[in-house]
């Protein structure tokens, strides 16, 4: 159409209602990602004798007790995953969003009385229903960025809507710390998040919306750019209407590599992501207001390396100096491999090595951003018109393997003062690392699969794609 402004034309207009969404999706993950690692934090005081304060009950908790309170999150978290890409295409990704982030965040608030009443048995119980709940969060953001984020604009987009989850984590080891000691105790904690959670609930209730269909304040300039950039139909009914190609995904090796790197990354970032302020505590030998403040220094890291992983990716689309397949394996090999490494390290790694632990632990953490550039936007890439379901079965995958990992722990860490069983916990999870990006680097792809149906071409996902020939870039 005549007249109607191109992405690049658009983009440099400094905020849109495109990154309203995209921000509104990065609070969401925030306040999902703090309901889900309080207890890890928590769990310090909750069960330290020496944290006490008047009326607040500490507990006797085995280690093996604490990893079955740890991965019972991830119990219901694996239900939820594939019918919830499903649910965002029959239902729409806003609503569902919604109500996983109540229940959390219901849940959370009533925590404190739940777990005094049932000790360990009860707070299972909590963390299933809530891993419930949040397992829909991944799927309705993949479905939410599909529809709302034009391909030239995908790298920044999807950075800024998954830098929420580290955001959450720095909110949550960045000041529980200081929660726990100045408010009520380690109940504090669950206060707060549960809190913020609500409120989080009641912005994106007004302003947070499926598609630019759907956005009735969104200018007639923005909302053609972006559906002409993606070639989104107008009518969002008739993409409900295919149906999902189950045998063509399980038959797909593109697939597979995104399952299985999913997988070990998902081992390799929970066992550490869980376990860190235990490790600062007995290993580094820590207090809990510095260990809280140096456990959110990875993740602030984490968080401003995913701006400066997204700028890069935008450079290399806009000069053209790499493709779309070796840019993803670029990002995903930075994002895992340098981790593995430093996680061997940081086994060799005591009190008397507290600067290089926190060193080998902020790379640990911090450059894991880079793999969200990686396999993470590669759902995208091999098939936009599935990409919630694909990430709803892969997310499912990941975290059965994250049960795993953290019941793990309780059978290597079972004297939480050894630092040889440490060593041997992070040893397992670097080489989660090397395996799962391994099997990316030799069979990942990023051309959009044939039994993306409903696509003509590889439009919804063009990250670094294409160039002035008409020629594509992708295997």
């Amino acid at each position: 159409m005549l007249g109607t402004p191109s992405v690049e034309e658009l983009r440099h207009k400094t905020f849109g209602v495109r990154h309203l969404q995209c921000l509104l999706l990065a609070l969401g993950l925030a306040m999902g990602y703090a309901n889900r690692v309080n207890f890890s934090v928590a769990i310090v005081a909750m069960t330290d004798a020496h944290e006490h304060k008047e009326g607040v009950e500490t507990f006797q908790w085995s280690e093996k007790e604490k990893s079955l309170i740890q991965s019972s999150f991830f119990w219901g978290y694996v239900v939820t995953q594939i019918p919830a890409g499903q649910w965002c295409r029959k239902v729409g990704a806003k609503a569902i969003f919604l109500w996983g982030n109540i229940i959390s965040s219901t849940l959370a608030l009533l925590t404190p009385y739940l777990v005094t009443m049932g000790d360990w048995q009860m707070l299972v119980a909590v963390r299933i229903v809530q891993g419930l709940a949040q397992g829909v969060m991944f799927p309705c953001t993949h479905s939410v960025l599909s529809r709302w984020s034009p391909p030239g604009e995908r790298a920044t987009l999807c950075g800024l809507a998954y830098a929420g989850t580290y955001l959450g984590a720095i909110l949550i080891f960045g000041s529980s710390g200081w929660i726990i000691t100045y408010l009520h105790g380690w109940p504090s904690v669950y206060y707060v998040s549960g809190f913020m959670g609500f409120v989080w609930c009641f912005i994106w209730y007004v302003w947070g919306s499926n598609s630019p269909h759907s956005y009735k304040r969104i200018s007639p300039a923005e909302k053609s750019m972006i559906l002409k950039s993606m070639e989104t139909p107008e009518d969002r009914n008739v993409e409900s209407s295919f149906k999902t190609p189950w045998r063509s995904i399980v038959c797909s090796m593109p697939f597979w590599a995104l399952l299985v790197d999913h997988c070990a990354h998902n081992w390799g970032f929970w066992t550490l992501l869980s376990q860190l302020p235990s490790y600062m505590k007995y290993i580094l030998n820590m207090d809990i207001q510095s260990n809280g403040l140096f456990s959110a220094l990875p993740y602030l890291i984490m968080f401003l390396l995913t701006f400066i992983f997204g700028y890069l990716a935008d450079v290399f689309h806009k000069r053209q100096w790499m493709s779309t397949n070796l840019s993803r394996k670029l990002f995903n090999t930075v994002g895992q491999w340098l981790p593995m490494i430093s996680l061997v390290a940081l086994g060799f790694c005591d009190s008397s090595h507290l600067v290089w632990a926190l060193a080998f632990i902020v790379i640990s953490v911090g450059f894991n951003s880079s793999s969200f550039l990686g396999f993470n936007v590669n759902h995208l890439d091999i098939s936009p018109n599935y990409a919630g379901v694909l990430m709803g079965i892969t997310n499912s995958a990941a975290n059965v393997i994250t049960i795993l990992a953290l019941l793990t722990v309780g059978f290597v860490v079972t004297d939480v003062t050894d630092p040889l069983q440490w060593r041997i916990l992070f040893c397992v999870a670097a080489g989660f690392y090397f395996v799962g990006n391994l099997c990316f680097l030799l069979f990942g792809q990023t051309s959009v699969q044939k039994w993306n149906e409903s696509s003509p071409k590889p439009a919804e996902m063009q990250l670094l794609e294409p160039n002035h020939e008409g020629k594509s870039y992708t295997k």
